[in-house]
């Protein structure tokens, strides 16, 4: 077996990979940016391979080949796009989307840590965003095989769930081990949340993760493992013990969880069905108790009349007409239909001041009237909606940090009451928060959107993050259901964003290419030769006569011949 890729290789001259994000049996996955793609990150799965034949790996070629273009097949935006693959140093790798989020493995984990679980709301939401994902692909022919919390991911973009690490990945590292055994292949699947059929004999079917998807459900809504919840005895699953669900919903898992392949929904979209009866019989009685409140009251209620087959009553001609020949008649009925069709106009404006000028919300709706104009038209006023104690109360406060940006608040929080503290937060600055002293509070960091900063803000006990813009957030805190009230400390740093000192980019200075030359030889300084001084040859002094003085003839006067005597 190969050793891991190095930190850093370059793949195809395009894929340099950064670190590995999981190792086992069947092969490796690693982080790497495509820089052929303005360093976009991907995921790179290594199938690894045992064998060393040329004629072995040469199957292992083809198999890699024709089993990995399947996967090439999925197009939907909830799973990681295949984008191709590869060969290189014996290496067989399938380059795909890298999804950034959290497995609900590690949400469950987040939510466990303080005593809670997903709600019947959000499990309901979550299968109905899969059960569509199931649909393509089963369309296509293809099991995932291997659906679990581990292998579902929220992305962090767009809070959505995807579905990660096909079960035919495994598959084929599987066969890529051996592929010429002719022995059955190693079941894949993930013990407790795959079917027997599957884990037994190796067979999927749609129903296979349409199984995988409600034991999925039930652990995220009771928090317990597959083995805490399954009756080895009696094969009976005993989740509903541990939480209450409304009973259509609990009957839908039960089907998705029975042992029998054939007794459970056979595609998707029936399930999909079966769960939008569901949603309409919960949400039927809320629309049958919805009251009006009308302005006036209709003498006989009106309702469809019955199929009858009596004739219509007829009039009697005479009657009638001795009705309409007599004008006075006439003037009385019009002078009639004035006088209600007034009446019924003071109503209204009466009903609809007294409405506006009511001192509370609450108040009984006063009853008039039906005011009546000709042709029996009776008229009531749309009912206004009137608030209701299950509003929670909301209290916004101002977060006062000071000079230090650091500050505590203690308070209490009640049922039904919802708190926000507002600060105004610079882009960049890095925000610290954490409830201490609080038994059931969660809080929420809102932006100035008042949106979730991001999934890591939403109902949590701290928070810890990068402001994405400047404005003004809100934390919001919220209690549990079931607690009454709670005492608490809400702890809030921020830490201002550090400006970057710009730095000047130095311009590249070329290095000139240095020129050797000769370096001359010092010429030897000749030693001076030392001038010899003059020898000065002292000419004596003629020794003066006593009372004489020796006198010399002037330079242009020739001197006479000594004649030896001296006067």
């Amino acid at each position: 077996m190969q050793p891991p890729i190095t930190i850093g290789t370059v793949l195809q001259n395009r894929y340099r990979i950064i670190q590995i994000l999981g190792q086992g049996g069947f092969g490796r996955t690693y982080l790497a940016e495509d820089q052929r793609r303005f360093n976009e990150l991907c995921a790179i799965k290594e199938l690894l391979s045992t064998v060393t034949e040329a004629s072995a790996w040469e199957k292992a070629q083809e198999l890699f080949h024709r089993e990995a273009a399947i996967l090439y097949q999925i197009e939907h935006p909830q799973v990681p796009r295949f984008r191709e693959r590869f060969e290189q140093d014996q290496r067989l790798c399938l380059v795909q989307d890298y999804v950034a989020g959290k497995t609900y493995r590690d949400l469950l984990t987040e939510r466990q840590a303080i005593n809670q679980t997903f709600t019947e709301t959000e499990v309901l939401q979550l299968m109905r965003s899969l059960l569509p994902v199931l649909e393509h692909i089963h369309s296509r022919g293809i099991i995932h095989r291997d659906i679990s919390p581990e292998n579902i991911i929220l992305r962090d973009s767009d809070t959505k769930p995807v579905l990660i690490d096909f079960g035919v990945v495994k598959e084929l590292a599987t066969r890529l081990q051996s592929p010429d055994s002719t022995l059955p292949i190693t079941t894949v699947g993930k013990l407790g949340y795959s079917p027997s059929e599957q884990m037994q004999t190796g067979q999927a079917y749609p129903s296979s993760d349409l199984y995988a998807l409600a034991v999925t459900a039930i652990v995220l809504l009771t928090g317990k493992e597959p083995n805490a919840l399954f009756d080895q005895n009696q094969l009976t699953w005993n989740w509903q013990r541990w939480v209450k669900v409304n009973p259509q919903f609990a009957m839908v898992l039960n089907r998705m969880l029975n042992h029998l392949p054939s007794d459970r929904y056979q595609s998707a979209t029936s399930v999909i069905q079966a769960l939008q009866a569901d949603q309409s019989s919960v949400s039927a009685p809320d629309v049958s108790n919805l009251q009006t409140m009308a302005v006036g009251r209709a003498p006989n209620p009106v309702s469809p009349p019955a199929a009858s087959n009596k004739p219509d009553p007829v009039i009697p001609p005479s009657r009638t007409s001795s009705v309409l020949d007599n004008p006075l008649a006439i003037g009385a009925i019009g002078s009639a239909v004035v006088i209600l069709a007034g009446f019924g106009s003071w109503a209204l404006v009466s009903s609809i001041r007294s409405q506006s000028n009511a001192p509370s919300e609450t108040a009984p709706p006063q009853t008039f009237p039906s005011p009546v104009i000709s042709g029996g038209t009776t008229f009531t006023s749309t009912p206004t909606p009137t608030a209701t104690s299950d509003e929670p109360v909301i209290s916004n406060k101002r977060l006062r940090l000071g000079a230090s940006n650091i500050t505590t608040v203690e308070d209490t929080l009640k049922a039904n009451q919802i708190i926000q503290y507002t600060f105004f937060g610079q882009e960049g600055a890095k925000l610290t928060t954490f409830i201490e002293q609080g038994s059931g509070i969660l809080l929420t960091v809102l932006d100035p959107n008042q949106q979730p900063i991001d999934n890591s803000s939403q109902q949590v006990t701290s928070y810890e993050g990068t402001l994405p813009v400047s404005g003004r957030y809100t934390i919001q805190l919220t209690l549990v259901t079931g607690v009454a009230e709670s005492n608490y400390n809400l702890n809030v740093a921020l830490e201002k964003p550090v400006q970057p000192t710009p730095t000047e980019t130095p311009t590249p200075i070329e290095t000139p290419t240095p020129i050797f030359t000769e370096t001359p030889t010092p010429t030897e300084t000749p030693t001076p030769i030392e001038t010899p001084t003059p020898i000065f040859t002292e000419i004596p002094t003629p020794t003066p006569t006593t009372g004489a003085e020796e006198t010399f003839p002037p330079a242009d006067v020739t001197p006479q011949p000594f004649s030896g005597q001296r006067n």
